[in-house]
Order: structure tokens, then C-alpha cells, then sequence
């Protein structure tokens, strides 16, 4: 995933709000950090799912990892939230 223009290292990732590791959870080539898990997000619901969950026959339970990085830019800190997830 591509990181937004401006934040460069030191930064903090988190993965679904759980801290991630440098070097173990991730790594950064180029602008872009690789994780090291296969992260995915759910995409829109067909009419048949919202149906099902209109009607409480099924809920919704697929993948949706969501990625913010904390980062510092003229001594404030800030979050990039909800990071786009692309597929290497």
C-alpha cells in the first residue's frame, strides 16, 4: 500500500489498531509498505447480502483489515487512516 505524500520514517504502523513491527509485521521499499501477512479488505455487498443481513440470516464475516500510520509533520502529530490496500 502506498503510503501518503509527506510521511517518511520514523512512523508508527497499526493494523486493525494492533502496533506493527518493522522488519517483522512490514517493510518499506520505495513509498510503499509490504506486509508480510495477505491483508484484504471487504468489498461491496451483492443484493442477496444485504438481503440476508437485512433479515438477520447471516451476518458479515469476511476479511476487512483496515492500516493507519501515525506520523509527525512540522511537530504535530497525525494519523493517514484507513490506508487503500492494493494486491502486489
Amino acid at each position: 500500500m502506498e503510503l501518503p505524500g509527506g510521511v517518511a520514517p520514523p512512523f508508527d504502523v497499526f493494523l486493525n489498531g494492533v502496533p506493527q513491527q518493522a522488519g517483522t509485521d512490514y517493510r518499506i521499499e520505495g513509498g510503499t509498505l509490504l506486509f508480510t501477512r495477505s491483508l484484504a479488505r471487504e468489498g461491496k455487498l451483492g443484493t442477496w447480502r444485504w438481503l440476508s443481513l437485512f433479515l438477520g440470516i447471516a451476518g458479515t464475516y469476511r476479511q476487512n483489515d483496515t492500516v493507519d500510520v501515525v506520523y509527525e509533520r512540522g511537530g504535530r502529530r497525525l494519523v493517514a487512516s484507513g490506508l487503500s490496500i492494493t494486491r502486489e
